[in-house]
């Protein structure tokens, strides 16, 4: 586990990433990692000096395998309220059957197994909200339909980019893992939209954490799609309502692993 800015942890799952933020409410979680990793996530939390009832809230990027795999466990053991869009509420309380994952993916849950399902606590919905003081969800469809990134206002901003984004070992933004993604095409546009914030540090479910503008480096990569200039999408594009209660029942999404 590495620290990326005070208070911002990053815990490598296998091939995930998920991230530790203390705040002075708690421990938030943003996504939870391969499933079976339970001992894993408690251990981090000892690290920090904190334990698993200290976990306030789970924030999920999307519905994959990969990013909900301790979910269930972590809200079951901490109370903790779990936060997604509603667009990808049903791939994560199992009212829709899994899509068979691609890839590397369908090994890892063969291997595995999948997540366990859980009931969300509040649901996303519209193109912008705050579901957590400090944090705002940004709504960033393509590798799912109900994918969110999410920013946290510490340290200059750190972008919690899911899998619409990724980084390469020489700490450029590419786009995140494109095999399961519903519409690359969108997810381009996502990556775009998000290029259009401000923000010193982000990172990944998959790829390193880039510090020191890291903005430019989503910038420079949205320069290079085809009808997609930087920022064309940005922070005023429209916004939803705060992250509310509401019902699992949505336009569902995908579970497609990655």
């Amino acid at each position: 586990m590495r620290e990326v800015v005070d208070g911002v942890f990053e815990l490598s799952l296998g091939f995930v990433n998920m991230h530790l933020v203390v705040t002075d409410d708690g421990v938030v979680l943003v996504d939870t990692g391969l499933p079976r990793n339970a001992k894993r996530i408690d251990r981090a939390l000892r690290d920090l000096g904190k334990q698993i009832g200290d976990v306030t809230a789970v924030l999920l990027t999307h519905n994959h395998f990969d990013h909900i795999g301790n979910v269930a466990d972590v809200r079951r053991r901490s109370g903790a309220r779990v936060f997604a869009h509603a667009a990808d509420a049903m791939g994560i309380t199992g009212v829709n059957e899994p899509v068979e994952p691609k890839g590397l993916a369908k090994f890892a849950v063969r291997l595995i197994g999948r997540p366990e399902p859980t009931k969300l606590d509040k649901v996303i919905t519209g193109a912008e909200s705050t579901p957590l003081p400090g944090f705002t969800a940004v709504h960033t469809p393509g590798h799912t339909r109900g994918h969110v990134s999410f920013l946290l206002d510490r340290d200059g901003g750190v972008l919690f980019a899911g899998d619409t984004a990724s980084s390469t070992r020489d700490g450029k933004v590419t786009s995140g893992p494109t095999q399961a993604s519903v519409d690359p095409a969108e997810q381009s546009r996502s990556l775009a939209k998000l290029a259009g914030y401000e923000f010193e540090h982000a990172v990944f479910g998959h790829g390193r954490a880039v510090s020191g503008r890291a903005v430019e480096s989503f910038r420079a990569y949205a320069r290079s799609l085809p009808g997609a200039g930087a920022g064309e999408s940005g922070p005023d594009a429209g916004s939803g309502p705060s992250a509310e209660s509401g019902p699992d029942t949505s336009t569902g999404g995908d579970q497609a692993g990655r």
